[in-house]
């Protein structure tokens, strides 16, 4: 895992780029074997390339990555800092479910020394948020009463600021000179007949031609449109149709980004649907054909395992290990579920979580501090301190999801217990609690230290299976409970996560500290 320390974390790829000219003669997919879709993949003024993702009802919002030679990524930072946008997203009054940053669009934009990030919140309006370096601080700038649907932002050459959306209808949003509000707005083109809809815009400009990348869900497929103007008229081709992805379980990739590598080295940066991992990303080169439409690189009809390296590899810091959280920030590979409570958690080589809500439903809990699942068979471990709970806290360590089961540890009196709980489920309609999980296995422990781990099969064509181990002395391990099925529906759309929550049932006051996380 990378650095805790955000300062050491953001130095390091550029330290790296010094120190690294290698080429591997080839890559792998996928290219980060964690749960980041809907990626707007673009160049910075630094010549490295800088990846934007969703992550919906999560906080911090809207991740970024960054990499030297598009293999190779690190997390550095969120667009969006808080999701300041109503109280649900708080777990106050409601909830923020699959709600908050999807779909996005972030660009570098060289007049200004600015970069952008735009997104649409609540199907209601467009959010603009801009910073100075892609790794942060990043503010909230304008609020544009408009919803650009999976939007894609492209700066001309003239420095015109263009913004492309929608979802059934293809429209054209031209920024004013501070890229804050519209100036002007139109209509470009409907879905093409072969499709049953269209989504995931993006826009680019080679040679002097514009081009629109969009795909269609329903079809599996993947659709370029090019004009000599921003405002059309537009032609199109597929750039593919259904074609497998490179994981066995996985599904079409069809949505993504457009990348120059080099002069006219292009690739397609697109993920596959793998849950329970969740939306993995996958690279592919393209070429262009004399016709000026790219064409995918296919091997023997399907999306590469394996292609020729883009550029000499420059490696980044490891996406597992263990975090001690030494110093006083979490790194940006930590996300909690919806806004936390800042009053009610503290980072001190360890973090500790007090109590921030009176609940028995986990679902409506604050402060439950979330990772990404890591490769086929992530394996997570935390060390916790449970000597401070109040009488009713409940803390532990879920695999989390509309699907949830975890191991944890319970007070009641003066009596502690470590329990598996599953089936924790919630409706895919509102996104209300169904159940708040039954008791599998219980057994006392002894008040203070607890290693508590899990194991999973993450992989799409995999098992599904999740099991649960405890610790008191962090070698020998003990099962607790059964293996629970994991949910591989989309309808949610984030994948599995790690969530390491404390909460109270009776009153708050208490608290646990955790010392460390690994996961393998």
């Amino acid at each position: 895992m990378r650095p805790i320390s955000l300062v050491v974390a953001l130095s390091s790829l550029a330290s790296a780029a010094l120190n690294t000219a290698v080429r591997a003669d080839t890559f792998t997919n996928p290219v980060v074997y964690e749960d980041f879709a809907d990626n707007d993949v673009s160049k910075g003024p630094d010549g490295l390339f800088y990846f934007s993702a969703s992550n919906m009802h999560f906080s911090p919002g809207a991740p970024i990555l960054r990499s030297a030679d598009l293999v190779n990524w690190e997390m550095i930072g969120h667009s969006v800092p808080t999701l300041n946008f109503g109280d649900n997203y708080n777990l106050n009054g409601g909830v923020a479910y699959r709600g908050g940053t999807w779909a996005s669009t972030m660009r570098y934009r060289e007049s200004d020394k600015t970069w952008y990030w735009i997104g649409c919140v609540n199907f209601y309006h467009s959010f603009v948020y801009t910073a100075s370096s892609a790794s942060g601080p990043w503010t909230q700038s304008a609020e544009i009463p408009t919803c650009y649907y999976d939007c894609g932002l492209h700066i001309d050459d003239d420095d015109t600021m263009y913004v492309v959306h929608g979802n059934t209808n293809v429209n054209m949003a031209q920024l004013s000179a501070n890229g804050l509000s519209e100036v002007r707005t139109e209509q470009l083109f409907h879905y093409p007949t072969e499709a049953q809809g269209i989504e995931g815009n993006r826009m680019y400009k080679r040679n002097g031609i514009y081009y629109i990348l969009n795909d269609d869900g329903g079809t599996q497929s993947t659709f370029i449109y090019k004009s000599t103007s921003p405002w059309g008229p537009w032609t199109y081709k597929r750039l593919q149709a259904n074609t497998p992805g490179p994981l066995p379980g996985g599904g079409t990739p069809h949505q993504g980004s457009l990348i120059e590598a080099s002069p006219d080295d292009w690739y397609f940066m697109s993920f596959t649907w793998d849950y329970p991992n969740g939306r993995i990303p996958v690279l592919a080169p393209i070429t262009w054909g004399d016709d000026d439409f790219p064409i995918l690189t296919t091997v023997n009809g399907k999306w590469g395992a394996t292609y020729p390296s883009p550029l000499p590899t420059v490696e980044t810091p490891p996406w597992t290990g263990t975090d001690s959280f030494n110093g006083t920030l979490l790194g940006p590979q930590w996300e909690w579920n919806h806004n936390p409570d800042t009053s009610k958690y503290s980072v001190d080589n360890g973090v500790t979580l007090s109590a921030a809500t009176v609940t028995d439903d986990l679902y409506k809990a604050r402060n439950t501090l979330t990772h990404r699942v890591h490769g086929e068979h992530p394996i997570a471990t935390i060390v916790l301190d449970f000597s401070n709970m109040a009488d009713g806290d409940r803390c532990g360590l879920a695999a989390f999801r509309d699907w949830t089961a975890y191991i944890g540890v319970v007070r009641s009196g003066d009596t502690y217990s470590v329990v598996m709980q599953e089936g924790l489920t919630q409706n895919s309609t509102d996104w209300s609690t169904v159940s708040t999980g039954t008791t599998v296995e219980t057994t006392a422990v002894e008040k203070g230290r607890i290693w508590l781990r899990s194991s999973m099969d993450s992989r799409g064509d995999g098992s599904k299976l999740v099991t649960f181990q405890y610790s008191t002395d962090g070698t020998s391990f003990v099962d607790l409970g059964d293996a629970y099925t994991m949910n591989t529906d989309w309808a949610i759309f984030m994948g599995y996560r790690w969530g390491i929550f404390n909460h109270a049932t009776t009153a708050l006051g208490g608290s646990v500290l955790l010392e460390s996380f690994t996961q393998t």
